[in-house]
């Protein structure tokens, strides 16, 4: 039997796209095909996927949602159906895709066309299961518990990519969200007298997963959890850490059209074009040495502020920097400032190019994660894949997916990179000289490439997990 799942987010690759969130959100329905769940993916209409999704037909409409007209457009993802809330006074505006100021506002009707889509009221669509992503669906399990209790349960499952980003507004919207008075107390969306998204959807939803193992367990700590570790403590049977898979049709070095040179673990001089392009495109030196890269937001939580602090001992022992990324105006100056420094041997790009990142991966020979705290992380992942060596913080899903290349994981011929301890100018600089001195041994670094681009990181087994999670709360195991 076929179990339906609807699985609501505020973005989805290859339509649109911040952030992991997308990646993750569009590669489940591959993932868990094979297991006998087909999944049904609701986003907003933003103008990016008007644009990009063609054939849609009008299948429901709503006179009110949130107080705006709406409509709900079906269409296909690839080989999956897709659902898009047509709402133009929400979703078609300028701007980012967050940081308006009636971003409730957007993301309750977001929530609430999930739930009232899983719970049957668009004939034809039926579905057993909705699953959740982040503060932007966080009310979605809300409307479900809250409903009328003669309607047919529907289970829920929320995902925390990132505890740290909660949605949380004034108690003022609450009369605006339409759900009824008891919504409000702290078995409901109740958040330090204020109206808390993501708290809602963990404190209601049937199932609780994460996006690692390890995060799992961190977001019970107060130096995790953000204010919710204790609403996660309590509910602690319920909280899976379920780590984040790679889509291999997207990301395969053997096949990627965004390399000068493709390449497989058998054949890593063709990395040599890709090297020599990334050098090109960020005015770096042609050399040897090897070339780090950063592939990420530039803030705090990633621990930019540390690297910027590294750059001059890096470039000292030979190495070089390639970066494309953005986010705090000062990081960004910082970064610009050592270019300046050390011209030649770091570059700079300001933004984000989806086939640059993929160069950067097939042409870097290492990249820096030194995150202080990662719930999963995808970057690691597709270094790994493409060759390039992680050097990662211990914490989270970079825990969980890159083994130390200490003395007992070499012996043992399985380490895949570098890690470090809390992040901080010695651990991650002690992190570095290490990865230069092995980079100085060429068959040890081929070993670490090859090591890395043969472990499997697709979505094989967290799709099993997934569709097991998503039986066992339907009855269907």
């Amino acid at each position: 039997m076929t179990l339906n799942v609807l699985s609501v987010a505020s973005e989805a690759f290859p339509l649109v796209k911040t952030g992991g969130l997308a990646d993750v959100v569009g590669a489940l329905p591959d993932a868990l095909m094979p297991h006998g769940v087909a999944t049904t993916t609701l986003i907003p209409g933003y103008p990016a996927v008007g644009k990009a999704v063609k054939g849609t037909r009008v299948v429901h409409r709503w006179a009110k949602l949130m107080d705006v007209e709406a409509r709900l457009l079906s269409a296909r993802i690839g080989e999956h159906p897709l659902l898009v809330l047509d709402a133009p006074a929400l979703f078609a505006r300028a701007g980012g895709l967050y940081g308006h100021a009636d971003d409730w506002r957007r993301f309750a009707a977001l929530s609430q066309a999930a739930a009232e889509i899983a719970g049957g009221a668009v004939p034809g669509l039926r579905f057993d299961l909705l699953h959740a992503h982040d503060w932007q669906a966080g009310l979605a399990p809300a409307y479900l518990r809250f409903r009328d209790a003669k309607a047919p349960p529907v289970a829920s499952v929320m995902t925390v990519h990132n505890i740290a980003f909660q949605g949380q507004f004034g108690a003022e919207i609450f009369p605006a969200l339409g759900l009824p008075a008891d919504a409000f107390a702290i078995d409901g969306v109740e958040y330090y007298g204020g109206v808390g998204f993501l708290k809602g959807g963990l404190e209601t939803a049937d199932a609780i997963t994460t996006v690692s193992p390890t995060y799992a367990a961190e977001i019970r700590e107060g130096r995790f959890g953000m204010g919710l570790e204790g609403l996660i403590e309590s509910r602690r049977g319920r909280v899976h850490g379920i780590v984040n898979g790679i889509d291999p049709a997207v990301w395969n070095p053997e096949t990627d059209p965004a390399l000068r040179s493709r390449y497989t673990a058998r054949a890593l001089g063709r990395r040599r074009a890709n090297k020599r392009a990334v050098e090109a495109m960020f005015g770096l030196e042609t050399g040897d040495g090897p070339i780090f890269t950063v592939i990420s937001r530039l803030t705090w939580q990633k621990g930019m502020d540390v690297l910027v602090q590294c750059l001059d001992e890096l470039v000292a022992l030979g190495g070089r920097l390639a970066l494309l990324g953005s986010g705090d105006a000062p990081l960004e100056a910082a970064f610009f400032a050592a270019a300046a420094r050390h011209p030649g041997r770091i570059g700079v790009t300001i933004g984000y190019d989806e086939p640059l990142s993929h160069l950067l991966q097939g042409g870097a020979d290492a990249i820096l994660i030194p995150s202080r705290f990662e719930p999963c992380g995808l970057t690691q992942l597709y270094g790994l894949a493409y060759g390039c060596v992680p050097i990662v913080a211990r914490t989270g899903g970079l825990a969980d997916t890159v083994i130390d290349a200490n003395e007992a994981a070499l012996a043992a011929g399985v380490a895949t990179g570098f890690q470090h301890g809390e992040t901080g100018y010695h651990t991650l600089a002690h992190a570095i000289r290490r990865a230069i001195a092995a980079y100085a041994r060429p068959d040890l670094w081929c070993t670490l490439q090859r090591n890395g681009m043969r472990a499997d990181f697709s979505w094989a087994e967290s799709g099993r997990r997934y569709a097991d999670l998503y039986k066992s709360l339907t009855g269907a195991a």
